[in-house]
């Protein structure tokens, strides 16, 4: 079941990462073509080179229509896509301060609550997205400028809040089960394969 999970989390890493350098790359290709647009319609270059500046602006170059939409939905997901290997290798940021100088049985007590109301947030968080996709649904809610569905964008952050929640209902219960036998917490198990 460890490697199962630990792949599943690895691959959600992946597809978000590879959502995140395509929202990369739209929005380097929108703030260029915004930037030469700018340049086509500037006094300096029309004063300069006017044949330049009247060939840029017939090529049509401008910033990418809708971008900030595209942006905006793939970002969701990627937040969620992330969730699941971060919940399994307990990378979400801690403040250590308080906590270093208890003993290491409380210490274990602190990280297998955390974990559970983490995953009580994740699950919250997925159930809302759930009804937030039903009512985008229903409505026929579009974005203004591409017109497309705004509940694809949550379709897209509900599966992976899902499998967020999934994979961190897992990590509570073997970081739990932990606590109770007194054996190694996952950081020391399936992240290693």
């Amino acid at each position: 079941m460890a490697a199962l999970v630990t792949r599943l989390a690895r691959f959600m890493a992946l597809l978000g990462g590879a959502v995140l350098l395509a929202l990369i790359a739209i929005t380097c290709i929108s703030v260029l073509g915004r930037g030469l647009n700018t340049l086509g319609h500037s006094v300096l270059l029309n004063d300069v080179a006017p044949g330049l500046a009247e060939a840029l602006l017939a090529s049509g170059v401008a910033a990418l229509t809708g971008d900030f939409e595209i942006v905006e939905a793939g970002i969701a997901f990627a937040v969620f896509a992330f969730l699941p290997i971060c919940q399994l290798s307990a990378g979400h940021a801690t403040v250590d301060i308080f906590t270093d100088q208890l003993p290491a049985t409380v210490n274990r007590v602190l990280v297998a609550v955390w974990e559970v109301a983490l995953t009580l947030v994740v699950l919250l968080i997925a159930w809302r997205l759930f009804d937030g996709l039903q009512g985008k649904y229903r409505n026929g809610e579009t974005t203004f400028l591409l017109q497309f569905p705004v509940w694809w964008a949550y379709a897209a952050s509900f599966a992976a809040s899902v499998i967020a929640g999934v994979i961190a209902l897992y990590a509570a219960g073997v970081r739990v089960a932990g606590l109770l036998t007194g054996r190694n917490d996952l950081t020391s198990g399936s992240m290693q394969q």
